[in-house]
């Protein structure tokens, strides 16, 4: 996901000089890099990492949140182009083996909280919005298999597009939802009537999130819910989780962020 840019300077010593080591298109407007940082970076899922080109005399910055897990040697981000932004046209444009800038430190607390007694984690996301949860699963799979994590809290992610190519990380987390007994995953299309080869769910996230709640006995007593991505499905679906009991101080997480809709 990502935050509104900005353009300083900024001392050198901040920064790392990090490589782009691998790029994947999904899309004209989406992709992936993973990239090297050169140094020591230690995040906990849900965490964003803040970016930056040299352009034009200026450092322009913008904070992505992490999809890759803290295990992995390399941190995975996942873009869209906002053609009219100061930041994501420059990245658009790199390649493997280009350098662009890497704050030293993460922020950010968009993260799993397993410590108030609830064990169920709803999380809802649209396009890039998935990539904190993507770090979550993909983290809680290794700490699984390791012997660190007993699956006693429950993952269950509703993600949401306009249309089936959008979905970055889908055959991963389909591949998770069938190996994991503890992680649940729906994607769902707003924009159908192109792709008549899709059979997944039809409707925008926060369309079918009663549907699912229900469907997974998810309420207030027992579950957390995670909201991450465009601001107009956040504030829907939080008033949905309003009606049903969610009112409870940390009981509903979101990171809000804004990109263009597609036509």
């Amino acid at each position: 996901m990502t935050f509104p840019a900005r353009a300083m300077t900024i001392p050198d010593e901040k920064f790392y000089r990090a490589h782009i080591t691998k790029r994947v298109d999904f899309a004209p407007d989406l992709w992936m890099f993973r990239i090297r940082s050169g140094g020591e970076f230690n995040f906990v899922p849900g965490q964003y990492a803040t970016l930056g080109v040299e352009n034009n005399g200026k450092r322009v910055e913008r904070p992505y949140s992490i999809a890759s897990s803290p295990a992995e040697d390399e941190v995975e981000f996942f873009f869209e182009l906002v053609p009219e932004g100061a930041l994501t046209p420059l990245l658009h444009k790199m390649q493997p083996g280009d350098q662009l800038l890497m704050r030293k430190a993460p922020k950010g607390k968009f993260s799993l909280d397993m410590s108030n007694g609830r064990n169920n984690h709803l999380l809802i996301s649209t396009v890039t919005g998935v990539a904190p949860f993507v770090s979550y699963v993909r983290k809680l799979s290794k700490d699984w298999k390791d012997g660190r994590f007993d699956g006693s809290h429950k993952l269950y992610l509703l993600n949401g597009a306009s249309r089936p190519w959008e979905f970055g990380y889908k055959d991963e987390l389909i591949h998770f939802d069938k190996e994991l007994p503890w992680f649940k995953y729906v994607p769902t299309v707003s924009r159908p009537w192109d792709h008549a080869d899709w059979s997944g769910e039809i409707g925008r996230a926060d369309d079918i999130l009663r549907k699912y709640a229900d469907h997974w006995e998810l309420d207030a007593t027992n579950t957390v819910a995670y909201i991450c991505g465009h601001p107009e499905m956040i504030e829907h679906s939080k008033a949905i989780l309003k009606r049903r009991g969610f009112t409870e101080k940390g009981s509903v997480k979101e990171e809000v962020y804004w990109i263009p809709s597609h036509k």
